[in-house]
């Protein structure tokens, strides 16, 4: 194999890691044809940048670790700030809309405003525990989409919710990712999630990235809304001058939730 540049290798090991979920040095070794010392110090790179976790002898993907700890454990982490975000999404929804919401955690937090509010809404949403959540209002017709259970989550992944989609307008959109990138717009790791989650930002009039801080500048494999497909970002991320001028370049409203650990 000719040698590659570094972005090429690190590409290639995602998409193996994304079909193994995880896999030793040696293996890596022998499949791409690198030396493992090569490959000792793209995986630490890769590992700085979030991409992935080190093993003894190999790598995981970060997917992999968070997919084993169950939904109810990691919609703990940065709860306050996912509140908050939920709490600022809330104000932008108005009554009589249909909106949609995907399976993340943070979205979960908006259901649960939505379910105590006086308001008429229709919900689109592949989040299990999510649309449990929306049925205790009455006021709100809930559509859960169709798809594949993903074991340990809250989520549906796969493409048979797509046909509901093309039937549905939806006003917006609110969605969390594994990452986002000033220049890729939201990312996530798992393939079928983002399969799923690009059909719901073809069918939404607009999108609506909800964001901790945890979430800016974190790359992973793929992307599901580019950048320019997202309408409003909601987060307690403080942004630098350039990256504001980055954002109201692209037309992007920035809706800002004060945290005070900044």
């Amino acid at each position: 194999m000719s040698k590659m540049l570094i972005p090429e290798r690190h590409k290639m090991i995602l998409e193996i890691l994304n079909k193994q979920q995880k896999i030793t040095v040696k293996e890596l070794s022998k499949e791409i044809s690198v030396s493992e010392a090569t490959l000792r110090t793209d995986l630490t790179k890769m590992e700085q940048d979030g991409l992935l976790v080190r093993t003894h002898g190999g790598a995981v993907l970060t997917d992999y670790i968070e997919n084993e700890t169950s939904f109810s454990v990691r919609e703990q982490k940065n709860k306050n700030e996912k509140y908050m975000i939920a709490k600022k999404a809330a104000e932008i929804i108005t009554n009589g809309r249909c909106i949609m919401l995907d399976a993340s955690s943070t979205a979960l937090e908006l259901a649960r405003i939505l379910k105590n509010m006086q308001v008429r809404l229709t919900v689109v949403t592949s989040g299990i525990n999510t649309a449990t959540e929306l049925s205790e209002n009455p006021n709100i017709t809930v559509i859960l989409l169709g798809g594949v259970v993903k074991g340990g989550s809250n989520r549906l992944e796969g493409n048979l919710g797509a046909s509901i989609l093309n039937q549905i307008h939806v006003d917006i959109f609110f969605t969390s990712a594994n990452g986002f990138s000033f220049e890729s717009g939201l990312l996530d790791f798992s393939v079928y999630e983002v399969e799923l989650k690009r059909a719901m930002v073809q069918s939404s009039q607009k999108v609506a990235a909800l964001l901790d801080h945890s979430k800016i500048h974190k790359n992973s494999i793929a992307s599901f809304a580019s950048i320019n497909e997202i309408d409003i970002v909601i987060s307690d991320y403080p942004l630098s001058k350039e990256e504001d001028r980055m954002l109201n370049e692209k037309g992007i409203d920035y809706m800002f939730v004060p945290n005070p650990q900044f």
